[in-house]
């Protein structure tokens, strides 16, 4: 039990560090609902990222908890999968494509234009958390390269002189 303590008072520190007080209950509600499921720890693990946007070792553990499972078990999910994170994200997530196509025409410069305009690195989250900037080798749209997509929005034949400009309707 006094692991358990330890867990839940961390995860509780996490919650209200994150500005997310009722997020507790919505994932001891997710919890409930899928723990005699089989093949629950995805499900639980996505709803989980949704409600605090990212799965910090802390949260796993809280997950693990709460499923039965030992915290290496969810760990290895939540590494394993591309599509979880362990980082805080930003609010708009920023992806410049660095295929041949788009690497040729100018991929690499538009990145290093807006790690200039964020301060941040590929794969990083800037301090705001409202980008997060990430390099990805294919984004299947060749023919419009170079090609950069913020959010669902998708941005062909970008200019790399200009590319920072795309940023400005996500300050809002």
């Amino acid at each position: 039990m006094q692991v358990e303590t330890q867990v839940s008072e961390a995860f509780r520190q996490l919650l209200e560090e994150e500005k997310l007080n009722s997020a507790q209950r919505q994932i001891d509600d997710i919890l409930i609902d899928y723990r005699s499921k089989p093949g629950a720890l995805i499900p639980v693990l996505q709803h989980t990222q949704n409600i605090i946007g990212y799965l910090p070792p802390v949260v796993q553990e809280y997950v693990a908890q709460g499923l039965n499972l030992s915290p290496s078990s969810v760990y290895g999910v939540v590494s394993f999968y591309s599509f979880f994170t362990m980082v805080p994200r930003g609010k708009h997530i920023i992806r410049v494509c660095m295929g041949t196509a788009c690497y040729v025409k100018g991929g690499s410069i538009i990145c290093k234009s807006l790690q200039k305009k964020l301060a941040v690195s590929p794969g990083r989250t800037t301090k705001d958390r409202q980008f997060t900037l990430e390099v990805v080798r294919c984004l299947g749209a060749c023919g419009l390269a170079p090609v950069v997509v913020i959010d669902d929005d998708t941005y062909g034949q970008v200019d790399p002189g200009k590319a920072v400009e795309l940023l400005e309707p996500y300050y809002k």
